[in-house]
């Protein structure tokens, strides 16, 4: 019996060592994890802004092209109005 209590007490180290390794695998995958998230998010975030200021830009750039083919439009057709006269 005692021998058994020996080989017990011997192997609880073990076991608790072997717990506490499988642990420390985990809690460094999960923070991999959450590393790697957290980078994919912020790829993410920063992609869509991209998007976002190159669709403003294009239509900014939409809006000074129309305005600027009106004013160029107005001042044909003014032209032509007073060359009728």
């Amino acid at each position: 019996m005692k021998k058994l209590l020996v080989t017990l007490m011997l192997s609880l180290p073990v076991v608790a060592f072997g717990q506490t390794a499988a642990d420390s695998a985990k809690a460094a995958t999960d923070k991999a994890a959450s590393d790697t998230k957290a980078t994919a998010d912020k790829v993410g975030s920063e992609t869509k802004a991209a998007a976002d200021k190159a669709a403003s830009d294009a239509s900014d750039t939409a809006h000074k092209t129309t305005k600027k083919a009106k004013k160029s439009a107005h001042k044909a057709a003014t032209s032509a109005s007073d060359a009728t006269k």
